[in-house]
């Protein structure tokens, strides 16, 4: 006797269905959702370096253009690193980092007071990997709003 279930089962959304044409209610049409602007996104780097790769100075520029359309807000960008090296020569580089993303932002016309730089050095990893996908990822300057 499959056939019960089979027909309740098409029962409910056809009452539905009928309910919905039948109304005298108008039709509410739910609106797309809002087109996300990019915001903020991290810089990355390679192995040993602090010098802006291609890919860094395009997410550099748009970085820009939203501290220019939010000029009241403050940025902190942190300078990050790989868990090779000394403790203290990764919070040399990661300043290093920090520093020339910020001073690359400044060169395109963003005030350099709404920014402030800080070096996690490793200290502060994003991905906990033992490897080059994970090192990848965290060499970086990290942009957070104040």
């Amino acid at each position: 006797m499959p056939v019960k279930p089979l027909l309740r089962s098409l029962f409910i959304p056809a009452v539905l269905f009928l309910g919905a044409c039948c109304s005298e209610k108008p039709v509410v049409v739910v609106p797309p959702p809002p087109i996300v602007q990019p915001g903020l996104g991290d810089v990355f780097f390679d192995f040993d370096k602090s010098e802006l790769r291609a890919d860094a100075v395009e997410q550099l520029k748009t970085n820009a253009h939203w501290l220019q359309v939010n000029a009241s807000r403050k940025v902190v960008i942190e300078g990050h690193c790989d868990e090779r090296g000394t403790n203290e020569y990764n919070m040399a580089l990661g300043e290093r980092r920090a520093n020339r993303a910020k001073e690359y932002i400044v060169n395109l016309g963003v005030d350099p007071s709404s920014m402030k730089t800080v070096s996690y050095g490793e200290e502060r990893p994003f991905a906990l990997g033992h490897n080059e996908e994970a090192w990848a990822q965290n060499r970086r300057a990290h942009f957070v709003a104040e």
